[in-house]
């Protein structure tokens, strides 16, 4: 049973990586190629602001539910899957507002807050804060 589940969690973080892989042909961003390099030297490129935030938010579902499902196949616990949940779902609020203030300021305070805030979003970090947090949990109520 154990290999099972493994295996699940295997596949799920293969899954992360291919969305990771073909991002670019998944998911509007014209923002990764200003943050490649062209920030330094130009200004924001012209962004369709509603589009991009919608493909932020069906990037960021993706990766919160594979995330969900690697949580859910190592720990089996509802309280931990909620958790979860709800602080994903409140960041993605958070984030998204203060990314969608710092892109309509078109980043006067600068372009580092905004790209890391960025990455929050269409990367599972929370992921590899909340994996550490459960394990951790759970050893100290052994």
């Amino acid at each position: 049973m154990k290999i099972i589940r493994y295996s699940i969690v295997v596949f799920l973080f293969f899954l992360l990586i291919l969305v990771r892989a073909f991002s670019s042909k998944l998911f509007y961003d014209p923002l990764i190629v200003y943050f490649q390099n062209d920030y330094l030297y130009t200004t924001i490129p012209k962004i369709n602001t509603w589009r991009l935030i919608v493909d932020m938010l069906f990037r960021y579902a993706l990766n919160t539910l594979i995330s969900l499902g690697i949580i859910w196949m190592l720990f089996q616990r509802k309280d931990y899957l909620k958790f979860a949940g709800f602080f994903c779902m409140v960041a993605f609020m958070v984030l998204i507002t203060v990314f969608v203030f710092q892109l309509r300021g078109e980043f006067v305070s600068g372009y580092l807050f905004p790209f890391y805030v960025r990455r929050f979003i269409i990367h599972p970090l929370f992921l590899l804060i909340l994996l550490p947090a459960f394990y951790y949990q759970k050893l100290s109520k052994r």
